[in-house]
């Protein structure tokens, strides 16, 4: 019974029936209400759950938008092989290239630095980008130089940008590698893609954010006296445990011009390939500086040819 016919007792039927009637037309009423306000739930739900449903059966973005037309699969797998195990013959038969490696310090000492390390192991920290040919070039000499002292997994084929010096040069990134070894740490910082981005600072799209601590060592030493002014801030830059440095291309990346990744990795068993003679050069220098912070370990790939490099660097 509705309110009304509660509270006057005393009142005519005629009231109380008029009464009731309310109260049921009131009733009606938010039950209209509560079943328009359910469905109006329900389709919410449907919408949301749709929603959901189609994110998580939708392919994820890769952690990367770089512009890359390598070898993937078992091709990828090959060249990597090759790539990753250089014989030791092979480099100490070109031992400092040639010729083919600048002529200007390739490593430098830096003075007065102290100790970077991680882990409890020398530190090596290399900062370059995806767009830079220059840093395209270099990488397949660190990527040689370190196999020597661990194991990379996760290396990804990418070019150059196709618009800068060099244009495509074929090469690695190191976006999304790890690198493990019991002698030293290998800390990578890839600054941006390949794909040009008129809005960003450097001109391409940014990939991955240096520390504050990376950004300072790179303001310190990528800057004279070990590079001309100039040439200050230039990438790749390399840092060998706060002992050694780089900054630039240790030879000419057009040397690697209209070759692909498969015919590259093969020419570096070649010790008579200028390839070879380039990138093999660059890594017997980079690995003699990693051997002058691991004290000449391993002797596998401390040769006799890597020592007598020690002295130049």
């Amino acid at each position: 019974m509705g309110k009304a016919s509660r509270t006057k007792v005393d009142g005519s039927r005629r009231e109380k029936i008029a009464a009731q009637r309310a109260a049921a037309r009131r009733a009606e009423q938010r039950r209209r209400i509560l079943i328009a306000g359910g469905s109006i739930l329900a389709v919410i739900i449907v919408i949301v759950a749709f929603i959901v449903i189609k994110a998580s059966s939708s392919p994820s973005k890769p952690a990367t938008t770089s512009s890359a037309n390598g070898p993937t699969g078992s091709a990828l797998a090959s060249v990597v092989a090759k790539v990753t195990s250089v014989p030791a013959s092979t480099l100490n038969s070109v031992g400092d290239g040639g010729g083919t490696v600048s002529a200007n310090p390739v490593i430098q000492t830096i003075k007065g630095g102290s100790a970077l390390t991680s882990g409890g192991k020398p530190e090596m920290l290399y900062m370059g980008a995806e767009y830079c040919p220059y840093c395209a070039a270099e990488r397949w000499a660190m990527i040689v130089a370190l196999s020597r002292f661990g194991t990379f997994s996760g290396l990804a084929t990418v070019h150059s940008s196709s618009t800068d010096t060099d244009p495509n040069t074929p090469t690695w990134t190191f976006a999304n590698a790890t690198y493990t070894s019991k002698y030293l740490t290998f800390t990578t910082v890839e600054l941006t893609t390949n794909v040009a981005d008129s809005s960003a600072p450097m001109g391409y799209a940014p990939l991955q954010t240096a520390t504050a601590a990376e950004t300072a060592l790179e303001t310190k030493y990528d800057a004279p006296p070990y590079v001309s002014s100039t040439d200050a801030g230039a990438i790749p830059f390399v840092d060998f445990g706060n002992k050694y440095m780089l900054a630039g291309a240790s030879y000419d990346p057009a040397l690697l011009a209209g070759l692909s990744w498969a015919t590259i990795a093969t020419d570096l068993h070649n010790p008579s390939s200028p390839v070879t003679q380039a990138i093999g050069g660059t890594a017997n220098y980079i690995t003699a500086a990693i051997c002058k912070l691991t004290g000449n370990q391993p002797a596998s790939a401390c040769t006799s040819v890597v020592k007598s490099l020690e002295s130049k660097i």
